[in-house]
């Protein structure tokens, strides 16, 4: 499953292709609550048909109004781009559907061979993270090497915007933990891949949108050089597969690295990667094991959640002070006495 960046740019430039008419809409800026984050994308084409939202809905359907009525070339006089703000006074917000105080700046872009979608797609498949200048008074496009993500920057002659790959999971372990975890992660917009060489494990294990490698997982890991939008969670409970992916992994460019295990299994594991293999402890500090938020997960689906939302919660860069991660959350819960601040003594 593509993250909704990719759908949003991968449908515009085949609706561009079908010779439709299509602006693609960006949200520039946002004021106080906004129901879409700055970058957030959105396409129209000229029947209406949209992919991606910038809004809960009303703004949206203002626009497909617009577009229908006059025609996106009217919208969009020129065939240039067109900056729209949305929830300036409170009736428009009201109107509008925007939160109190919520305010949207926009941007319109009539989609052409200058808009560049081609080269800016391929970049993503790539794993290339794309700084993408827009000209307001052309529409001509300019790509260079940027971050992979940030805040969109507009004024009255640009808007910059950041585009990058699609976040990655890699999974070791082919079970039912990993089928829960893998169907979370497809609906969380990651590409995912499970690595297992036990063929016994792989036979019955199938799930449309998932690509399952066979190879040694350190093999894989060395392979695609995990960059910093790629996850990995080792799920075997076997020391000889998760070690393997473990030692590379703590090594690479990796923004999570995790794997399941009882507390005292991890510390086995840290001890066995410090002893053995020199892992560095600044990358022995970084591994998430056990992995995932305390929840009091008991079954197999519940446990995928937990993973998945430290996952998340890295990703989107939560402070470790704001989450209870499972090893400190269990300790809590056998001694209640730990999460009660004690006085401070002379």
């Amino acid at each position: 499953m593509e993250d909704l960046d990719t759908l949003v740019l991968r449908t515009a430039l085949a609706w561009h292709v079908q010779r439709l008419p299509v602006i693609l809409v960006t949200v520039a800026r946002t004021w106080g609550s906004s129901p879409r984050p700055p970058g957030s994308l959105m396409a129209i084409n000229g029947r209406g048909e949209t992919v991606g939202s910038v809004s809960g809905g009303c703004i949206e359907d203002d626009l497909i109004h617009r577009i229908r009525e006059e025609g996106g070339q009217t919208v969009c006089a020129g065939d240039r781009p067109l900056v729209l703000r949305y929830g300036i006074s409170a009736d428009q917000a009201h109107r509008f559907g925007l939160p109190c105080g919520g305010t949207v700046e926009l941007v319109l872009e009539p989609v052409s061979v200058h808009s560049r979608l081609d080269e800016l797609l391929l970049a993503c498949e790539q794993r290339r993270s794309i700084q993408r200048t827009l000209d307001l008074q052309t529409g001509h496009a300019a790509l260079q090497a940027g971050q992979h993500d940030g805040l969109p920057r507009l004024d009255e002659h640009r808007l910059v915007t950041y585009l990058g790959p699609q976040a990655r999971i890699i999974v070791i372990g082919a079970s039912d933990l990993s089928g829960y975890l893998c169907q979370f992660a497809l609906s969380l917009g990651f590409e995912v891949i499970v690595c297992d060489p036990r063929e016994e494990y792989r036979a019955s294990w199938q799930l449309p949108g998932v690509m399952v490698s066979e190879e040694m997982p350190d093999d894989l890991i060395l392979r695609l050089q995990p960059d910093s939008r790629t996850a990995i969670i080792a799920l075997t409970h076997d020391p000889k597969l998760d070690d393997l992916a473990l030692i590379d992994a703590l090594q690479s460019q990796a923004f999570y690295v995790g794997a399941i295990g009882s507390r005292r299994n991890s510390e086995q594991r840290r001890e066995r990667l410090r002893t053995h293999f020199d892992i560095a402890e600044p990358a022995l500090q970084a591994l998430h094991g056990p992995a995932g938020l305390y929840i009091a997960s008991k079954t197999p689906v519940e446990i995928a959640l937990s993973i998945m939302a430290e996952i998340v919660a890295v990703k989107n860069g939560v402070s470790q002070e704001l989450t209870t991660p499972v090893m400190v959350g269990k300790a809590m819960h056998e001694n209640p006495v730990l999460a009660v601040p004690q006085a401070e003594t002379t």
